[in-house]
């Protein structure tokens, strides 16, 4: 059977002592995690591993004996770490010794009970402790794909790594202490710290403390009786605006949160929001500076009536085309020469609104320029907002192209289905047969030849309107696209990814170091970092996603029956 004994790089060149560490049985295999060195005492070593393994959890224990003689072989000090056998009760007893400069190190076990030494084949790993200590090993995310082989590896390596990852408290010690157990692992010359953290850390809880009142303080404002009544609660249900507020509001009470992450996801997410927040700030300010240098803000104010007023001309000169004869076709002059002059009316007051405006629109855009400072998304969920009232228009010309369409496309759908003497059930939502008598046929018929020749009129209505109603939600779904991408992009997740990709590990390599008969395999142990997809897969940031999931198909057949599209709704909320 093969002997795997995983022994930290660090403890290479540390001095003669035993070796601390855990025993798989699961896996035949051991966990070095450090050496204590001489001097010590047997009794004050079983009782700091006893502590240990109360704090850790961790069944720590003496596995055998490291031997690392510059000089040649002393055959008493052999002779003594074998002994050591007897004092710790560990099977099998493990001693790896170095001789001077040599690449190869011998490595036997010791059967305690027939006092030989173990002919079995040892394979010797070695791992990197410091990046075992704070990686972080992920689970395959295609788990019907993964075999059972590949899962049982991957629950073979994690435990591995938690077993490296509990014994950080093994680590907090090193040589400068006073303690009568001197210890050799990756924090042995001093614990690894940052001033900088350190005073971070510091400063965090009274700053935590400050932003818990004020959230505290914007939650009961939200949550009052006044934003409840209608038209506020329309407006706040329906401004992207506000959606966005509300989802940093629930990201500010994430991070002011005094409750400690249970887990490395939960504290991924964490600094995921943190980073998310402080970057989309950061461009908010940039935009912000951006807009108030040069009087841009009044530039675009003295830009945006010239624009309003050339849109509305481009759309009269379309109602006047589709009051003719549009490419050649053969319209119902009188409903065309009706809606027609409907649509150019609501233009005319659209102008007239717009010219209202005007002397305060500078003063408006002023006032909302500051809202960047609140961040970039915050700035683009106005910016929507700003396009939908603009555009209002519009979506009045479609919601009525739309009505006056979809109730001819059911009359006609109804008539129809009079016409086969069927009738729709509206009680168990199916077809059935009935029985008409020759008034209601003869009605019928009017009816239907009436709607079918004044369809193609409508239809085209319908059409253009749609169309432009299409362009419009395309602009605004853009930009809630960039909105949701600064949200959900686990910034954090994917820095670290690029600057120590060893804190995301996917999985190990290993490379053959050394290898001679009669000396044991040396190998090294490698972490494989996660991909930037699986990074952004498993850390992307959950999104309040305003825009329905419909599948194209959904969409098509919403179009075609001239049922209204609303951006705004979620997929399975009850419309209009």
């Amino acid at each position: 059977m093969v002997l795997k004994v995983f022994f930290p790089s660090c403890c290479s060149s540390a001095e003669s002592g035993i070796l601390i560490g855990r025993w798989i049985s699961e896996q035949n295999s051991a966990v070095i995690l450090a050496v204590v060195h001489f001097p010590f005492i047997p009794v004050q070593v079983k009782q700091y591993l006893s502590e240990l393994q109360r704090v850790t959890k961790v069944n720590v224990s003496v596995l055998g004996s490291w031997n690392n003689s510059k000089q040649e072989k002393e055959e008493s000090l052999s002779e003594f770490l074998e002994d050591l056998g007897t004092i710790f009760s560990h099977e099998p007893w493990i001693q790896i010794s170095k001789e001077g400069d040599s690449k190869f190190w011998s490595c036997s076990t010791l059967q305690k009970r027939s006092n030989n030494h173990r002919e079995e084949e040892i394979i010797l790993v070695y791992y990197d402790q410091r990046k075992v200590m704070l990686s972080c090993l992920h689970p395959p995310l295609d788990t019907a794909a993964s075999t059972a082989q590949e899962a049982e590896d991957a629950s073979r390596l994690s435990a591995i790594f938690d077993t490296v990852a509990k014994s950080k408290v093994l680590f907090m010690t090193d040589r400068y202490d006073d303690g009568p157990i001197k210890l050799t692992h990756w924090q042995s010359d001093g614990v690894e710290a940052s001033i900088i953290v350190e005073l971070m850390k510091q400063a965090s809880v009274p700053a935590c403390m400050l932003l818990t009142f004020l959230l505290s303080l914007i939650s009961g404002a939200c949550k009052s009786r006044m934003l409840k009544f209608w038209p506020l609660s329309f407006l706040w249900s329906k401004l992207s605006t506000c959606e966005q507020l509300a989802h940093r509001l629930q990201h500010l009470q994430v991070i002011s949160s005094n409750k400690k992450a249970q887990n490395q996801t939960q504290l991924m997410r964490k600094a995921n929001i943190f980073v998310s927040l402080l970057i989309d700030v950061a461009l908010g300010i940039l935009l912000m500076s951006w807009l108030y240098r040069k009087n841009r803000i009044g530039h675009l104010a003295d830009t945006l009536i010239p624009v309003a007023d050339h849109v509305a001309e481009e759309l009269q000169d379309l109602l006047q085309w589709l009051m003719g004869a549009p490419a050649g076709l053969k319209m119902n002059r009188a409903l065309d020469q009706v809606l027609g002059r409907f649509f150019l009316y609501h233009i005319h007051l659209w102008i007239s609104y717009i010219h209202l405006m005007s002397p305060f629109i500078e003063m408006i855009l002023w006032y909302v320029g500051l809202s960047a400072c609140l961040g970039l998304t915050v700035a683009l969920c106005i910016l929507s907002d700003i396009l939908a009232l603009l555009t209002f228009h519009i979506y009045c010309f479609y919601v009525y192209g739309a009505r006056l369409y979809c109730l001819k496309i059911y009359g006609l759908s109804s008539l129809w289905r009079l016409f086969r003497g069927k009738k729709w059930n509206v009680l168990r939502q199916r077809v059935d047969s009935c029985s008409y008598d020759l008034d209601q046929l003869f009605i019928g018929t009017l009816l239907f030849t009436i709607l079918l020749f004044l369809l193609p009129t409508t239809a085209l209505y319908y059409l253009v309107f749609t169309l432009l109603r299409l362009l419009v939600v395309i602009v605004q779904g853009l930009i809630h696209l960039l909105v949701d991408l600064v949200d959900s992009l686990p910034l954090y997740s994917i820095i670290l990814r690029l600057c120590r990709s060893y804190r995301l590990a996917a999985g190990v390599k290993f490379r053959v170091l050394e290898q001679q008969d009669g000396k044991p395999l040396r190998l090294l142990m490698q972490i494989n970092p996660l991909s930037y997809g699986s990074v952004v897969q498993t850390y992307r940031l959950p999104t309040y996603s305003c825009y329905p999931k419909d599948s194209w198909a959904s969409l098509c057949k919403k179009l075609f029956l001239g049922e209204l599209i609303y951006p705004w709704k979620h997929k399975g909320e009850k419309q209009d």
